[in-house]
């Protein structure tokens, strides 16, 4: 059996990349032997990541981008494409933002804001990574969606929205893409522990369940048949495997990584 996760010669390219899961996604790329391309939205916070994948060296370069705007959508993906000799394998579109209120709360702002960093992102990534793929005839393309986006989470209604979009443009996009043989996945993570995005809910829940954070934790913990949280790792692995050779025959899939509370 040959090893599927030798990335050697690969060049990848992860957004949100400064964030827990993405910094994470980028080790775990680089450490089978990737090259990586990293962005978020503020370059010193890109340069400092950068360095320290640098010090352990690893080959990872960054470019700072607001994933809602085209032009530097397209500088990152020139970025990369001439670090790299012009090639560009691999795209994890990770960056995006959560809320959590009452609909009757939500701002049209706030309701636009969440699709333009979720859904625009990853179009406007995609839109100008796919080039790349399409002249090499191959590619991996992964997108970050939610369990929110299968079965919608309450008070989450932008949120469950603009998930459940990226999972039927993940679906288009594989049969668009099938002939180039660029795989198009998502995954959609459940309650992620020790994550910024976990971090916000929590306390939102706290304050508009009016119950302590351990209850909260407890609460949600129930329903999940493995009964417990999400760890970082178990996302990481997930993602790097759908990078990998070893999901060539995998593609329009949303794969859960919620510990059983979604088997749909």
């Amino acid at each position: 059996m040959q090893n599927f996760l030798d990335f050697k010669g690969k060049t990848a390219v992860v957004t949100g990349a400064t964030g827990a899961i993405g910094k994470s996604i980028t080790q775990g790329l680089a450490q089978c032997g990737a090259r990586v391309v990293i962005t978020d939205l503020r370059q010193e916070t890109v340069d400092v990541a950068v360095a320290g994948f640098a010090a352990s060296g690893y080959d990872v370069a960054g470019l700072a981008a607001d994933v809602t705007d085209e032009a530097q959508v397209k500088a990152v993906a020139g970025f990369a494409a001439a670090r790299f000799g012009n090639v560009i394998d691999i795209l994890v579109n990770v960056a995006g933002v959560a809320g959590q209120n009452p609909i009757e709360e939500i701002t049209a702002k706030e309701w636009d804001f969440v699709f333009a960093v979720n859904c625009k992102g990853t179009f406007l990534f995609i839109k100008h990574v796919v080039p790349f793929m399409k002249a090499q005839k191959r590619g991996k393309i992964v997108n970050f969606a939610s369990k929110s986006g299968k079965t919608g989470s309450a008070l989450c209604s932008h949120y469950s929205a603009a998930k459940g979009a990226i999972i039927t443009l993940t679906q288009s996009l594989a049969f668009e893409f099938a002939k180039e043989k660029i795989n198009v996945n998502c995954v959609c993570p459940g309650i992620t522990d020790n994550t910024g995005v976990w971090t916000f809910m929590s306390a939102n829940y706290i304050e508009n369940l009016k119950q302590e954070r351990a209850q909260v934790v407890k609460q949600f913990t129930s329903k999940i048949p493995l009964a417990r949280l999400a760890s970082i790792e178990d996302v990481v692995d997930v993602v790097v495997f759908l990078c990998s050779p070893g999901s060539d025959y995998m593609t329009g899939q949303a794969i859960n990584i919620t510990g059983g509370r979604e088997m749909h």
